[in-house]
């Protein structure tokens, strides 16, 4: 025992796992007012950007795999948020679209980010910081997602 390759401080994936949750521990209390998930929240911003969209480019967006963004859905869906029905051109797709409370929470979502930016401030993060990180790590994303 004592494989230095093996300990946790040195890896890579942990302090970008770690940091994911707690970014997202972040979110909750602004997603529970909501009554959404983080995952869901996902799935939210890319119908509010492009409403109407296939389940595939959903998945693929927010980088799921359709068999763990369907039951996403499916949730969504029972809650009144989203409708899913086939595509009238290719019966092979299912397209998502909001509803009218899917509308609405776009309203109040969009003070989601202002106030997270206000409560990481507020713990001396430093922005400049994080807008350099969050283009490092788009920049890795790509990278890793081009298979």
């Amino acid at each position: 025992m004592g494989h230095e390759q093996l300990k946790l401080e040195n890896q890579l994936c942990f302090p970008i796992y770690a940091a994911s949750r707690l970014i997202i521990r972040e979110y909750q209390p602004f997603l529970d007012k909501l009554g959404i998930t983080y995952p869901q929240y996902l799935v939210l911003m890319v119908l509010w950007e492009t409403n109407g969209i296939s389940v595939n480019d959903i998945a693929n967006k927010i980088i799921l795999n359709t068999n763990t963004i369907t039951p996403l859905l499916k949730r969504m869906e029972s809650s009144g948020i989203i409708t899913r029905e086939r595509s009238s051109s290719d019966e092979r797709k299912v397209i998502v679209k909001l509803t009218s409370k899917g509308e609405e929470l776009e309203k109040i979502a969009a003070t989601i980010p202002g106030a997270l930016v206000n409560k990481m401030t507020c713990r001396s993060v430093d922005l400049a910081l994080l807008a350099e990180l969050k283009e490092k790590l788009n920049s890795l994303v790509l990278t890793l997602n081009n298979r």
